[in-house]
């Protein structure tokens, strides 16, 4: 089935649009109140997104599972502790997916990212690296801030801290996309897109 491009407003509202319903019930009721919320959400903003795209991103998909099973157990346990860990979880999953490919010579950058450049084998190799420390860098600060702050301060971190600091990052990439991007048409794109990141 063909993959739809959907508008980049479409895109952020379902992305984000969840994270901010998550703040602003926290901040007006409770986090068991707003962890309820927010998986609803992450529901409706995946059928959304899936009915829109006719397609669904792994990162889209690993996410939601993860807010899923957290928030059901934060809800029946009444335990903060579940949906707090849920950001380490996720961004440590990540990590070791793309760590592990690379030991064995794949990249998978491309197939979390959804494909959205092509480049070089040498450029996903390091590209995924990069992504790889980074991940494992917000689980580690995701563990310290929910460990030594409040839950409100948490909250409020998760959305307005994470979140642009992960955008900031992928900005920063930009100089390594474009040094090492690829032509449309080329023999090298049928090797980045399977991932292969042994050669070059």
């Amino acid at each position: 089935m063909d993959k739809k491009a959907p508008h980049p407003l479409f895109k952020l509202a379902t992305e984000l649009g969840p994270l901010l319903i998550f703040f602003f019930v926290n901040a007006k009721s409770n986090l068991f109140v707003a962890t309820g919320v927010f998986m609803v959400a992450v529901v409706v903003a995946i059928i959304a997104a899936y009915v829109v795209t006719r397609h669904l991103p792994l990162m889209a998909i690993v996410t939601a599972v993860v807010v899923l099973v957290f928030g059901t157990l934060t809800l029946i346990l009444h335990d903060e502790t579940f949906i707090k860990m849920k950001p380490t979880i996720v961004y440590t999953l990540f990590a070791a997916i793309l760590g592990g490919g690379l030991l064995f010579g794949r990249s998978f950058i491309a197939i979390m990212f959804d494909q959205m450049f092509n480049l070089t084998p040498h450029g996903w190799r390091i590209l995924t690296f990069r992504w790889a420390l980074w991940f494992l860098a917000m689980a580690v600060v995701n563990e310290i801030v929910w460990r030594t702050q409040s839950t409100d301060f948490w909250v409020t971190f998760k959305v307005f801290g994470m979140v642009p600091l992960t955008m900031l990052f992928a900005v920063t990439q930009m100089p390594l996309i474009k040094r090492y991007q690829l032509e449309p048409v080329s023999l090298e794109r049928s090797e980045a897109e399977a991932g292969d990141v042994s050669k070059g």
